[in-house]
């Protein structure tokens, strides 16, 4: 091992303990807080699986409540079919709420797939009250994003409604209210029609 990586290992080391050091902080082994996980990339469902077996089999439950991964739903139109799926708002965050101590820092920090605690680089900082409402709202709220695999300047089929079998140009999009704007050749005259993505098919 070289001098710079041995280094890097004590400083590690150090860091891991000044962190357990913190937890022990007696004002935080009886409150109740939510903190921010940091997972790699692409693991944050697997995160919160493998931590809740963790709480599971190592008893935590009476110290580490829940395990959240702020999530939207996202409807995405394509060739005329709906279908939805879950976006994550904050890829690469996991949310926890736990009461701090000695012990629940280490069954957080370990499970696999767990980087580190959102905070300084010595000491885990729990998250606003506020913030965590607003994120746990938007998870739950029923508004969706549209996503449609068309754009302006695009040509598209026309499926249903009063100008079916029409080919139209599209002019605008509205994701927010799932209709577009196309122009449309009506008796040789260029005219604007309003359309919901589900009537139309692209060409």
């Amino acid at each position: 091992m070289t001098e710079k990586e041995e280094n890097f290992m004590e400083e590690e080391l150090a860091e891991e303990t000044q962190e357990v050091d913190n937890a022990k902080s007696p004002e935080k082994k009886t409150q109740k807080r939510w903190y921010i996980v940091h997972t790699y990339s692409g693991y944050e469902n697997k995160v919160k699986s493998n931590l809740e077996k963790r709480i599971e089999y190592m008893n935590m439950a009476d110290k580490i409540f829940r395990v959240e991964v702020p999530q939207k739903t996202v409807t995405q139109i394509k060739g005329g079919r709906k279908q939805e799926k879950e976006e994550k708002i904050f890829p690469g965050y996991v949310l926890v709420e736990m009461i701090m101590d000695e012990d629940s820092w280490y069954v957080v920090r370990h499970t696999a797939g767990v980087t580190k605690f959102v905070g300084s680089a010595k000491k885990p900082i729990p998250a606003k009250e506020s913030e965590i409402k607003k994120i746990i709202h938007r998870s739950t709220a029923q508004t969706q994003k549209i996503e449609m695999d068309v754009k302006v300047g695009e040509k598209v089929r026309i499926i249903s409604g009063p100008f079916a079998e029409f080919i139209g140009d599209i002019t605008e999009v509205y994701p927010d209210k799932a209709k577009l704007r196309a122009m449309v050749s009506i008796f040789g005259r260029e005219t604007p029609v309003e359309l919901e993505y589900k009537q139309i098919q692209k060409l």
